[in-house]
């Protein structure tokens, strides 16, 4: 398992992406994807720029990452995004097999890590995924406050 020191690098690769989706006029969601301490996905939220639902940061980054790796199952990658992931995306990465996410700030509306729902631990399913929440949080927190302050 990756050290702090490894989530707080490959966090500030998301927010990265979280900044372009910024600059794209997008939500400020950023996601990449490290296998063998290799970022092999990278992508930002483009909902707004695709007209797609399920455009989110981490769809598209495990939708990469799967083309990549020549399979669906990433069983020993770590998806790394800046905001916890919603139920949609949380069941992709349950679909996919994924090792582990690292994500940053917690969302208190629509999180399904922790903050509404736990879809990765859900024993029902056949399986879970390992998180760790809180990463470089405050970073993350401010990309989406300025983006929002400048839509009112």
């Amino acid at each position: 398992m990756e050290g702090r020191a490894e989530d707080k690098k490959y966090m500030r690769a998301a927010l990265e992406e979280a900044g372009e989706a910024a600059r794209a006029g997008e939500v400020p969601v950023g996601a990449v994807i490290v296998r063998k301490r290799r970022v092999i996905a990278r992508a930002h939220n483009m909902r707004e720029t695709t007209n797609d639902p399920t455009a989110h940061a981490e769809m598209l980054a495990l939708r990469e990452a799967a083309r990549k790796c020549k399979s669906w199952r990433l069983n020993d990658a770590t998806l790394y995004c800046t905001l916890e992931p919603c139920c949609m995306c949380a069941g992709a990465m349950v679909n996919a097999r994924l090792g582990r996410v690292v994500y940053g700030a917690a969302d208190p509306k629509s999180g399904a890590c922790e903050s509404v729902v736990r879809m990765l631990e859900l024993e029902a399913l056949n399986h879970r995924v390992a998180f760790t929440g809180g990463v470089l949080a405050e970073e993350g927190l401010s990309l989406l406050r300025e983006f929002f302050a400048g839509r009112r």
